[in-house]
Order: structure tokens, then C-alpha cells, then sequence
């Protein structure tokens, strides 16, 4: 499988396989009856911690112009016709997965708010019924804050609005047809011009069969269903920055093919002698092979979470998250045919910083239990390198990306191809956690949580630790966490989880993003801002995302009333 061209269909192994829908249920207890690209050679690994391998970096200014140079170079500076973004949704239909996530939302409002006249917007939603999925719909998306700038456009017409241009759709990316009725499936093969697959595991430390099934075999059933629209113009798929797993050093731009492992790429290099190929189908195998000599369905879990951080580290990435998202980007590209894709690579995706309004966030995001902790005084000390980038952008510059990169390969334009686009701050616009952490600490001090009696929780200068047995110390010595056995566990929890990340030594190029943002005229680089060297990160923390936490993620639980 490690030789198959980039448009070579999957075989009928790994296609019957996610026809069975390898659903979580079948698995959950044991069942009855190649592109080489070398490391850059500016990246040295020396020892540091406890083993970790701490990288020389390229200075930021060297890493800057790279990210925005050759490519966005060749476009013309000053664009006066742009991309066309606003005018190219007029009309346009979509389906979008995951319509309910923190993403798919943005995105929703943003086209709605970008141009009224947008077709029909078709929202994915997993539920039991048609009401059911409206009733999310309705009450998840529309009735959301989130929404609060189109309900005021609109007025007395706003429901009337969402009617005529949302429809919910019941389906599951873990479904064969994605879970969607005969009926409404050819209204949608019918009728959508763009495909948008926001829908994801994104748990670092999920079971190998689960996160396989919608991270992998979720990419295989979309672009199954692909083959029977009749006017696709662009798939778009929402992956992550580290899919490009143990990767050091600049961090390039490059679809994933079948066959690629980032061990066997980094062992080119060193001496390694890692030579297997990645095999998708040997890999699905396994985790069959697990289920049917599992005697034990209570520790099949474990034996899945086990299995697959072990697989994903063997390849070259750190968790099973990135390394199932690396999957399915590998199917996508192999069955992609004539259809034109895209490929969304976000980093730490995080709080709204202007659109609709600056500080929106749904649910605790991945940089923000360790912000919230370190504010109620849980978090003392961090397991990390302070020099090390907190690699942290914007949710609406994602979704900005995003429409840019529809509108350059959709329409007359449009050509076949896998287009990557990577959304991130690292090599443009760096910011380590040693900065985040001050940041932190000013907020934090200007205005405080407050402890379970409303007294203001006082935070001190975050201590950086290299090594796990220093970090754990330093949690179990903590006075506010003593007796609290949870709360301790939930520190060492998020420092091993966390750890592949705050050493990390990758910092990922844009020049793809920053090309789009050549080719915009002036009027859309400012309503479609993505510029990530743009971002003053004290004022984003300090002003914008942290006060978003305390108000959309805590509800403004804890905070010391003096800050009220």
C-alpha cells in the first residue's frame, strides 16, 4: 500500500472495513461467533530534561521570511480585484460535518454574516431524529451568542432567516453514507457545491479503534459519498498542524501520501534503521487481531488506548489524535481522483480575536486548562521549556484561511489537486510559553479568580521544569491542592499529556497562507484578517482570550468580585 499513487483507490479490504462502520460499539468488547523529505540541517538535538531532545532553531527573523516570502512574493502586493470571497458564497451550498464544534460554528456565522445570499448551509448534527437535530441546531448554533451580530442585522426576520438558509442534517462521520437518509442524501449529492469535514476526535489519549474509525475511516465514507455529487466544486478538510507528529525544525506545507512514516523520514537522516512503510490496512488489522483475543472486555479500553499511542510513536507522532488525523489525510489524498481538495492544518486553535467579537470560545480548548489552573492557583510550576512556541491561533483567522482558500479554488479557476494550508503562528509570529505565562501573570494579578470563599487567588512567576518527577514535586507540595487527590491527579494528567507539545521543536510554515493573503485585495485583508504576524499576543491573552475564558468557558464563576 506504500507504493500507491496519490489518486490509486483504497483496496476492497480497507473499503469493506469502513463499510462494516468499525462503530466503537462493534469493537468495545471481543466479538462473538512515499515522499521523503529530510529534516532541516539548522535543527541539532542535544539533551535536556529528561531526555528530551531540545532543537537550535532558526532566528525568528530568518523563520518569518521563509513563512511569507517565495511564495506570496510572486502575488501582487496590492490586489485590487482580491480573491472575490464575499461575491464567490453568493449562491454557494454547502454541507458542513461537526456542525455543532467550536469551528463549524465560526464558520457558519461567518459566511451568513459575509453574504446573505449564501444557498443552503447543510449542518451535520449527531441525533436520533430530524426534531432532535433541529432542536440542536436551534439551540447550539442559532440561538447562541455566538450569533448575536446576525440576530441584530436581521432583527424580527432572523429566525426567518436561519429557516430558509440552514437545514439540519442526522448523520455520523462513523456511519456507512455518513448516517444520512436515502432521500435527503441525493438532495445533498444533488444540490452542494463545497464539502466542509469539521468533525473530529481530537482526545490525545482515545482508543486506537475509536479514533481510527472518525479521524481515518470518517475521511474514507465522506469522500465515498463524494463520488455521487453531481457539482462539487471543493472538499475541504479540517485537520491539524501536528499531524506533521515528531517533524523538527521548519515544518513544510506537504500533502501526506500512503506510505509515509515520519520515523522512517527522520531515520534517513540518523541512524535509525526504522524502514517500515505505514500500512493503513496493517493497521486496521491490528486493532481486529486485539479485539478478537481480547478475553477480558473490561480492560479492552485500556488495551486500545495502549495499542494505539504505542502504533502512533512507533510511526513518528506523539498521540493517537495526531496520528489518526495524519491517517485520513493519507486517504484522502489516495482517493481524491479529479476532486478538488483543501486542507485546513490549524495549530492551537483558540479564542475570536475580532469576529464576530473578540473572546468567543466553546468549551475548555486545549491551552486553556492550564491557563484556568494556573489562575486558581492549581498550577505552580510547568512541565515544559520556556523557550519552547506556544503555537496558539485565533479561531476566526482559521476561518478567514478557510473562505480564502474556497474562493482561490473553487469556480472557473478550480483545479484538481491537494492544496495544504497551515494556520499557524510559530513560524511567523512566535510567542513562547515564558511570554504567555507573563502575560498570564499580569491578568491574573490585575484580575484575580477567587477561592471558594470569594478571597482573590494570588498567582506567582510560573517555574519551568525539564523533567516529570521535578514537576510532579512540585504539584503534590502545592498547599492549595493538598488532600484534593482529583486535583492532583488532573496536574500530572495534564503535564504527560501535554509534554510532546510544550518540547516540541517544529514550528510550521505558512508560505501557502501567506500567498493567499497576497492575492487579497486591501478591502478583504481587512474583513478577512489572517495575517499572523499581525497579532499583538499581550493584548490577545491579556485582553481578549483570557477575559473570553472567564466568560464564555466559566461563566464568570470565581472571579473575584472586585473584577465583576
Amino acid at each position: 500500500m506504500g507504493t500507491l499513487s496519490t489518486t490509486t483507490a483504497p483496496s476492497p479490504h480497507l473499503a469493506s472495513m469502513a463499510a462494516m462502520g468499525m462503530r466503537s460499539s462493534c469493537l468495545s468488547a471481543p466479538a462473538v461467533g512515499v515522499v521523503k523529505r529530510t529534516p532541516p540541517s539548522f535543527t541539532v538535538g542535544v539533551k535536556g530534561g529528561r531526555g528530551h531532545r531540545r532543537n537550535v532553531m532558526l532566528p525568528l527573523s530568518s523563520m518569518r521570511e521563509r513563512s511569507n516570502g517565495s511564495a506570496a512574493a510572486a502575488a501582487v502586493a496590492d490586489n485590487a480585484g482580491g480573491l472575490g470571497i464575499a461575491e464567490f458564497l453568493g449562491g454557494k451550498n454547502f454541507l458542513i460535518t461537526g456542525g455543532t464544534g467550536f469551528l463549524a460554528k465560526v464558520l457558519i456565522e461567518k459566511i451568513m454574516r459575509t453574504n446573505p445570499d449564501v444557498g443552503k448551509i447543510y449542518v451535520m448534527i449527531k441525533a436520533k431524529d430530524t426534531e432532535a437535530a433541529l432542536k440542536r441546531l436551534q439551540n447550539e448554533v442559532a440561538d447562541t451568542e455566538l450569533f448575536k451580530c446576525l440576530q441584530e442585522i436581521h432583527g424580527e426576520d432572523y429566525q426567518a432567516f436561519v429557516a430558509q438558509k440552514l437545514v439540519p442534517v442526522v448523520g455520523d462521520i462513523r456511519e456507512a453514507n455518513l448516517g444520512i437518509s436515502p432521500e435527503l442524501a441525493d438532495v445533498i449529492a444533488e444540490e452542494v457545491d463545497i464539502v466542509v469535514n469539521s468533525a473530529g476526535n481530537t482526545n490525545f489519549r482515545e482508543r486506537y479503534d475509536v479514533a481510527m474509525d472518525t479521524n481515518t475511516l470518517g475521511p474514507f465514507r465522506i469522500m465515498s459519498f463524494l463520488q455521487r455529487f453531481r457539482r462539487l466544486e471543493l472538499f475541504l478538510h479540517v485537520s491539524t498542524a501536528y499531524v506533521n507528529g515528531q517533524r523538527q525544525g521548519v515544518v513544510l506545507e506537504k500533502p501526506f501520501r500512503f506510505g509515509d512514516s515520519i520515523a522512517k523520514e527522520l531515520a534517513s537522516s540518523g541512524s535509525s534503521d526504522h524502514n517500515a512503510l505505514l500500512d493503513i490496512e496493517e493497521e486496521i488489522k491490528l486493532i481486529f487481531d486485539a479485539r478478537r483475543h481480547s478475553d477480558d472486555p473490561a480492560s479492552f479500553s485500556q488495551e486500545m488506548k495502549n495499542l494505539g499511542l504505542e502504533r502512533a510513536k512507533a510511526h513518528g507522532w506523539q498521540d493517537i489524535y495526531v496520528f489518526t488525523k495524519a491517517l485520513g489525510e493519507m486517504v484522502i489524498n489516495s482517493m481524491r481522483g479529479e476532486i478538488p481538495v483543501a486542507i485546513i492544518r490549524p495549530s492551537i486553535i483558540e479564542s475570536t480575536l475580532r469576529e464576530p467579537f473578540p473572546g468567543w470560545i466553546q468549551g475548555n480548548r486545549m491551552a486553556d486548562p492550564i491557563i484556568l489552573n494556573y489562575g486558581k492557583g492549581h498550577l505552580t510550576s510547568f512541565f515544559g521549556d520556556p523557550d519552547c512556541v506556544c503555537d496558539v491561533i485565533p479561531a476566526d483567522m482559521v476561518v478567514n484561511v478557510t473562505l480564502a482558500s474556497m474562493a482561490k479554488h473553487c469556480g472557473g479557476a478550480r483545479a484538481s489537486g491537494m492544496h495544504v494550508y497551515q494556520v499557524a503562528s510559530s513560524a511567523a509570529n512566535a510567542v513562547a510559553y515564558r511570554d504567555v505565562f507573563g502575560f498570564l501573570l499580569d491578568h491574573f494579578t490585575r484580575s484575580p479568580l477567587a477561592d471558594a470563599a470569594g478571597r482573590p487567588i494570588p498567582v506567582a512567576p510560573m517555574r519551568f521544569r525539564g523533567s516529570m518527577e521535578r514537576y510532579a514535586r512540585d504539584v503534590q507540595a502545592n498547599a492549595r491542592l493538598s488532600r484534593r487527590r482529583a486535583a492532583v491527579e488532573q496536574m500530572l494528567h495534564l503535564g504527560r499529556i501535554y509534554e510532546p507539545y510544550t518540547f516540541y521543536g517544529g514550528r510550521f510554515d505558512g508560505a501557502n497562507t501567506a500567498a493567499l493573503h497576497a492575492e487579497m485585495s486591501e478591502e478583504e485583508r481587512e474583513r478577512f484578517h489572517l495575517d499572523a504576524r499581525s497579532v499583538d499576543w499581550r493584548h490577545y491573552f491579556t485582553n481578549v482570550h483570557v477575559p473570553g475564558l472567564k466568560k464564555h468557558v466559566i461563566k464568570g464563576r470565581g472571579v473575584a468580585a472586585s473584577c465583576l
